[in-house]
């Protein structure tokens, strides 16, 4: 036994029990823990924390984002619980659970009720973050730009001829019926100093393409032939000049004619209050020639003169933002896009966005086909990388956040797919009713065309020929060949295919055979618009039909000194005459329409050639003819062939 002395050893016959056992057996308390009395420690028990005080914080004001708020949301940024929240719901008639909504003007009643101020304040969207990216950065950057020049006017004014001068290039030949089919931008130097030109269509079905003429342009050149005066067309471009704020030059074109009569174009200028300078007015007129280019100096001059009055700026620094002037669809190289830079510099590598499309420039060229590594203010490039074909007229932007502009373009895609469907929404029964009782019948057009700017043309024509007792609906437009897509797409719609300067491919042609889809191609939109507004009225009778007698494909291209390029093809379908015309069509869209010159077997000339057999084709004048190319060989068949029985008798009758 040992005991505990005074220096805390154990005594003999002590045994040290512990507190516990000591509390049990003699009734102590944690007071008689005494190191003194019993050679323990006091017991020190720790003490209970005080709850600290947290200091309640007052809420006076408090945002919200969108205007249906969950009520757990609402409740964290009113500071009460959100039982509280469905309590004050329930007194006032709305039954609520914790996990429902409620929306803005319920949550501000609440809380006004408790004194916060509730403010409704909308999260920016991917749109207005884009326009926050792309404001002006510094004012004291702006730099003079080039002018943007449009040319406008009737048909068959001159205005490409004009352009054509300006440049000294072709490119008015091997247009078809001598109308611009498309729209297209060129910079040009006068007097060491760029001017930019833009050339629009003069034909009524292009109405839209001049209005994007003009509200890209910073000067309008008005193109009137002096021999014809003032036209339809020439008072509705004045009309889209005024509209956009622009100053007009007047270029009295076919001067050189002996027939001409100045004072017949001013007079009718005054009759649409534009004042010639010589008249007193402030409308610069320059008599031109686009034939010898006399005054061709004095319109560049007074472009120049307007633009120095107009003091035109851009900021080269920022990022760059302009217009689509064209787009179409490129077997090679994809969406191939023209655009027009209007402020900032667009450079290879850029993510741009335009419209719905979102892309990385791969590759930029110039109006001469250069390649160019970046492009400023009032310049025109052609740019590749783009995931889709963007619409003639939409804005681009080049921006640095490419998940930010592939966000925006999707919310973009998803509002054009809402307008459609609210636009096509399906009638009541009473409208339905209403409809079988008036006879109305629909015509479901699908539209194919090489570019944007046509195919927006052709469909806003035929929607135009509605009448009533047939509504034209074209349910789809789109830029790049008829494919078998389009085919199936017609057949299920019930609808024809409308093709502008476009062809359909092998695949497509067998399976509108198979389907009994209508495919109707043109290369004249005048053409198209007159054979279905008469086939709406039941008139129609061409005189002449296309037959189709066969395809080749180009295998190889061989030069011939003193001839030319003879194409080494094989017969695919059908066969190759001798007589027949030829159209040259490369990835779905037409390049060129010739006649044979020469068709031979071997070294042997031939008549015809069937399919599945070579020969070399040569034609009379298109030599630019590319290994892959497809040769479409037809004739125009007369009606009267087919029709002969039955003309003959409307003949005699008439006679009679």
């Amino acid at each position: 036994n040992h005991h505990a002395d005074g220096g805390g050893n154990i005594a003999d016959g002590q045994i040290r029990l512990s507190r516990y056992t000591l509390q049990k057996q003699q009734g102590m308390t944690v007071e008689d823990f005494d190191e003194d009395k019993t050679g323990y420690r006091k017991v020190r028990l720790p003490k209970k924390a005080k709850k600290a005080d947290i200091p309640t914080i007052k809420i006076e004001h408090a945002v919200v984002t969108t205007q249906e708020i969950p009520l757990k949301v609402l409740s964290e940024k009113l500071g009460i619980s959100a039982v509280e929240i469905t309590k004050r719901l329930f007194k006032e008639g709305i039954m609520k659970s914790i996990n429902d909504s409620i929306d803005y003007d319920n949550a501000a009643l609440i809380a006004l009720d408790m004194g916060i101020d509730l403010e409704y304040k909308p999260e920016k969207t991917a749109e207005e973050v884009l326009l926050d990216t792309v404001k002006d950065e510094d004012e004291t950057k702006l730099v003079t730009r080039a002018p943007v020049v449009t040319v406008m006017g009737h048909v068959d004014h001159g205005k490409t001829s004009l352009l054509d001068k300006i440049r000294s290039t072709s490119v008015t030949e091997g247009e078809a019926g001598g109308i611009t089919q498309s729209i297209g931008a060129y910079t040009v130097t006068a007097k060491g100093k760029q001017i930019t030109f833009i050339d629009t269509p003069g034909h009524a079905a292009f109405t839209s393409m001049r209005a994007r003429g003009a509200k890209v342009t910073d000067i309008v050149v008005l193109v009137v032939a002096a021999d014809d005066g003032i036209m339809p067309q020439t008072v509705e471009a004045i009309n889209h000049a005024k509209a956009a704020n622009v100053p007009i030059i007047v270029a009295m074109n076919k001067m050189d004619k002996p027939d001409v009569n100045p004072d017949k174009v001013k007079q009718g200028l005054v009759e649409n209050n534009l004042v010639p300078e010589e008249w007193g007015g402030d409308v610069i007129c320059v008599p031109v020639s686009a034939l010898t280019g006399e005054g061709i100096d004095s319109l560049l001059e007074s472009v120049l003169l307007v633009s120095e009055m107009r003091d035109l700026k851009a900021n080269p620094a920022r990022r760059a933002k302009g217009i689509v002037i064209e787009a179409r669809l490129d077997k090679g190289r994809g969406p191939v896009a023209t655009v027009l830079v209007q402020n900032g510099t667009l450079h290879s590598g850029d993510t741009v966005i335009a419209g719905t499309a979102v892309g990385r420039v791969r590759a930029m060229t110039d109006d001469r086909g250069h390649s160019v590594k970046e492009a400023g203010p009032s310049v025109p490039v052609e740019i590749t990388g783009l995931a889709e074909v963007p619409q003639a007229g939409d804005e681009f932007n080049a921006v640095e956040d490419e998940r930010m502009a592939r966000t925006l373009a999707e919310q973009r895609r998803q509002k054009a797919k809402d307008e459609v469907f609210s636009a096509n929404a399906k009638v009541s029964l009473d409208d339905l009713f209403a409809q079988i009782s008036e006879g109305v019948k629909e015509l479901n057009i699908i539209v194919k065309a090489d570019v944007g700017g046509s195919a927006e043309a052709v469909k806003q024509s035929l929607e135009k020929l509605s009448n009533e007792e047939v509504r034209v609906r074209v349910i789809h437009s789109a830029v790049g060949g008829i494919t078998e897509g389009d085919v199936m797409f017609a057949a299920a719609s019930n609808a024809i295919i409308v093709g502008f300067n476009v062809r359909p491919d092998k695949a497509a042609i067998d399976s509108a055979d198979r389907q009994s889809v209508d495919i109707r191609t043109y290369r004249i939109i005048y053409e198209c618009i007159e054979e279905i507004s008469a086939a709406m009225k039941g008139m129609l009778a061409p005189e002449f039909k296309e037959v189709v007698l066969g395809h080749a494909e180009v295998r190889q291209t061989i030069h011939v000194p003193n001839v030319g390029t003879i194409a080494g093809s094989y017969v695919q379908d059908g066969k190759i005459s001798r007589n027949a015309q030829i159209r040259i069509v490369r990835d779905g869209i037409v390049i060129a329409e010739d006649r044979i010159a020469s068709l031979k077997r071997f070294k042997d000339d031939a008549r015809e050639v069937a399919a599945g057999y070579e020969c070399g084709v040569g034609l009379d004048k298109f030599n630019d003819i590319h290994e892959g190319d497809i040769m479409e060989a037809f004739i125009m068949q007369s009606a009267l062939h087919a029709e002969a029985p039955a003309r003959r008798g409307i003949v005699l009758s008439l006679t009679l």
